[in-house]
């Protein structure tokens, strides 16, 4: 910042005050022009040709300067053929005129003829009455008065701006120093948690930085929310690993003969945890990379087309928004609609209806209702149905781990599953809530 403020403040000092030099130079040297012509016109208002073609004043010019020699201000009529008329200052030297052209109007120059006195000088060609001769009227003056001025003018720019332009720098310096005070308070901030033990930023910060704080303060509960996630799915990992491996561990010290029975038993079940907490694991996984999305009724389609090669003898309807697209991983959605739509199809009586998005009026989800014509599952065994390993019906094959799953993973992307009973159908009534993609919303 102050590297951009320093570069960007010299910038505009050098632009200014160049534009400024150049301006007041030149109006400077302008007023100095001024006066050069005035004394020119003076000059030809008061000359006349005599009776032998000279060139004479009939009245004195006011200026007592050109009476003294060598005082820095001159001037001489001269003509072709003609010697040249000097003023009297000029003593025994002799201006050097171009005659090689004609300026009707004054024609302003600096010379450099004198040694040590440079000149600024004004021309101009005229024809006197009574006269054929182009008379050249020169008057210079010494450039030492004008230069100075020049200089004084130029020094004064510097040092002002010089002065303005350290001025700027420290109250840029002073701005960026105290502007980014909070952003230290906020690095000290953090410091302190670091050190200290704190989960939270407390301290009461400015208004530009309220922000800051309250996305860092997002950020750590987020961080807070996933580790507790992780070491509770560790610890319940654990938990539910450690009951199989103490069977198979006593039966195996006691030489139990019924051994191979449990540990197939026992490896099942081991296999139904560690499957139900990686899906979970891979859904937190999806979850944490991005903005998720997936349209639903592809995914639906996908499902349906698959369950039905299980299930050739149900009769599948899918209906709804083909439009409809949820926040959530692609891969996470086909196993949440394939549990739900297998489910319905085992224990269903032969008709499956799966609606997407029948209310599009809930801009922030979407809700998919899966529906079967089997016994349903009675009010009080609807909570505990979502747990591991849960099964009402245990003369058909599964692991109890689908309704799990689908909580689970529509819980992390922060969805919602409700059982109720279908009033078309009869059976089991899955309602699916997952919020709407971004995108979704804004289309």
């Amino acid at each position: 910042m102050m590297a951009i403020a320093g570069i960007w403040i010299s910038v505009l000092l050098l632009g200014g005050g160049f534009a400024l030099d150049r301006t007041l130079t030149r109006q400077v040297q302008s007023n100095f022009d001024d006066q050069l012509e005035y004394v020119l016109t003076a000059l030809i208002a008061s000359a006349e040709v005599d009776d032998w073609g000279d060139v004479r004043f009939y009245r004195s010019l006011g200026d007592q300067r050109f009476l003294e020699v060598n005082s820095g201000v001159y001037w001489q009529i001269s003509g072709p053929d003609k010697e040249p008329y000097p003023s009297r200052s000029l003593w025994d030297r002799t201006l050097e005129v171009d005659g090689s052209h004609i300026d009707d109007e004054p024609h302003f120059y600096d010379s450099e003829q004198f040694a040590d006195e440079p000149l600024r000088v004004v021309e101009r060609n005229i024809i006197l009455p009574d006269s054929d001769t182009q008379w050249t009227f020169t008057v210079a003056s010494a450039r030492e008065e004008l230069d100075f001025q020049i200089a004084r003018i130029r020094s004064i720019l510097f040092w002002s701006f010089a002065v303005l332009g350290l001025g700027l720098l420290m109250m840029a310096a002073l701005q960026s120093y105290y502007g980014l005070s909070p952003l230290r308070r906020v690095r000290a901030a953090i410091q302190s948690m670091r050190s200290e033990g704190a989960n939270r930023i407390e301290e009461p910060l400015p208004l530009e930085v309220e922000p800051l704080v309250e996305e860092i303060n997002a950020l750590l509960a987020h961080s807070e929310k996933q580790a507790e996630e992780a070491r509770t799915h560790a610890g319940n990992l654990a938990h539910a690993l450690k009951t199989p491996l103490t069977v198979l561990t006593n039966a195996a010290t006691a030489n139990d003969p019924k051994l191979s029975d449990l540990v197939c038993r026992e490896t099942k079940t081991m296999q139904r945890h560690v499957e139900h907490h990686l899906a979970r694991a891979r859904a937190v996984g999806r979850r944490a990379t991005g903005h998720a999305r997936a349209d639903v009724w592809p995914s639906a389609e996908s499902v349906v087309r698959a369950v039905t090669r299980i299930y050739e003898n149900t009769r599948f309807d899918l209906d709804g928004n083909r439009e409809a697209a949820v926040a959530i991983e692609r891969q996470d959605l086909d196993e949440i609609l394939g549990n739900l739509i297998e489910n319905a199809a085992k224990y269903g009586g032969g008709s499956v209806f799966v609606t997407v998005d029948a209310d599009p009026i809930d801009f922030d989800n979407c809700t998919i209702w899966v529906e079967d014509d089997g016994k349903g599952i009675p009010d009080a065994e609807r909570v505990r149905i979502f747990d591991r390993g849960a099964r009402l019906d245990t003369g058909k094959p599964g692991t109890g781990l689908g309704l799990a799953i689908v909580r689970d993973v529509a819980e992390i992307y922060g969805g919602t599953v409700e059982l109720d009973e279908s009033e078309d159908l009869g059976g089991l009534m899955v309602r699916l809530k997952l919020p709407r993609s971004g995108m979704a919303k804004e289309g």
